[in-house]
């Protein structure tokens, strides 16, 4: 028979695991990642791990993913002045048009539209992160 104390411990493994698996995204974001490659890192099987990371954060390791590569270029866009297609491949995207129709997805302008406001403000980078970071998709 379970106890509180089991339950409470599952539930401490499984987030771990969550978490394991979502800080391998943030490190490796522009690597070709997938579900697979993803589920053995946290130790569970694909569709185990889809469902558990969907309840833990609140959306799928692929829209997680993409959330974090258009973060990343969001910065390089207004920081650099490198080729879109350039931040394109730099942040894991291999098809300008999957990286301009996700970018327009999350952001709401294409890369080109969301450059042209000019670079980044100086400004600390905590405050930047949480200024700019796209809460969700649509």
């Amino acid at each position: 028979m379970w106890c509180d104390l089991d339950v409470g411990r599952a539930v401490e493994d499984t987030n771990r695991r969550m978490l394991r698996a979502r800080d391998t995204m943030d490190r490796h974001y522009a690597e070709p990642l997938d579900v697979a490659a993803l589920a053995r890192v946290a130790h569970v099987s694909e569709a185990h791990f889809i469902r558990t990371f969907r309840a833990t954060f609140g959306e799928t390791p692929h829209r997680y993913l993409q959330r974090r590569r258009v973060e990343r270029a969001m910065f390089l866009l207004r920081s650099c002045d490198r080729s879109v297609t350039d931040i394109c491949l730099e942040v894991g995207f291999t098809s300008l048009g999957t990286f301009s129709r996700t970018f327009r997805d999350i952001v709401g302008e294409s890369p080109s539209a969301y450059r042209s406001r000019g670079p980044l403000a100086a400004v600390p980078t905590c405050f930047a992160m949480s200024w700019m970071r796209p809460s969700s998709f649509g």
